[in-house]
């Protein structure tokens, strides 16, 4: 059976296509999630894509927290539901509380657009299954608040229990703590990741094809419970 994999819609929402075309590529059916409805509609994994949720008013994510949407997928994380968060998705996921740290303007105040490469980390989660521990993958960073911070005990543990996803590799572009582009859940279902691996699906589109294996990742986990 061909899994289905949610990618929600919020309003402000810019990569929400582009994520469902990588969930496709990768050999899933991409189902379409409205922010507004109170419904996974029996997905077996979610995305929350990159933009500008609710206009990122407030903080960036801290309205998106509360959507409709998020009352399901919050619980339903709790129980092992593989979640992604991609950017502004990221800060939804730390916002709600699934993810520690924060996401914080940049290093020196600046919008960051550019190919970046950065080094998984960890291998092991539901998200980065295709990949090795120390594998440099090249994708797309653009943000204005992607600078990952949590405090020295946060990072720590962090460190410890193999939750860092992924650091940049080719100079830190936004100031985050320890270089870090991605962290991931002790489970290992809900990852965040603030570069965008839908970006990066293929060549001929994207500075590599090495994003795919994010979205390949998540029904190798789907496929073994």
């Amino acid at each position: 059976m061909t899994a289905r994999i949610g990618v929600v819609t919020f309003p402000g929402s810019l990569d929400d296509r582009d994520a469902r075309r990588a969930v496709e590529r990768a050999g899933a059916q991409p189902v379409e999630l409205w922010h507004d409805e109170a419904s996974l509609h029996g997905v077996d994994a979610v995305v929350l894509p990159g933009g500008f949720s609710y206009g990122d008013y407030l903080r960036c994510g801290a309205i998106a927290r509360f959507a409709p949407v998020m009352g399901q997928l919050i619980p339903a994380a709790g129980k092992g539901l593989p979640v992604l968060g991609i950017c502004n998705g990221f800060q939804i996921l730390c916002e709600a509380h699934l993810l520690p740290g924060a996401l914080t303007r940049n290093a020196g105040l600046r919008f960051v657009n550019r190919d970046i490469t950065i080094r998984i980390e960890n291998q092991t989660s539901a998200w980065t299954r295709q990949y090795r521990t120390g594998q440099e993958v090249r994708v797309v960073l653009k943000s204005g608040e992607g600078a990952y911070m949590a405090d020295p005990e946060t990072v720590a543990k962090l460190a410890a229990n193999g939750q860092i996803l992924g650091r940049y590799a080719s100079g830190n572009p936004n100031g985050s703590v320890g270089d870090i582009a991605g962290v991931v859940s002790e489970e290992g279902n809900v990852a965040g990741l603030m570069p965008h691996p839908e970006h990066a699906i293929e060549e001929l589109t994207g500075p590599s094809a090495d994003g795919l294996g994010f979205f390949a990742s998540v029904l190798q986990a789907v496929a073994c419970g």
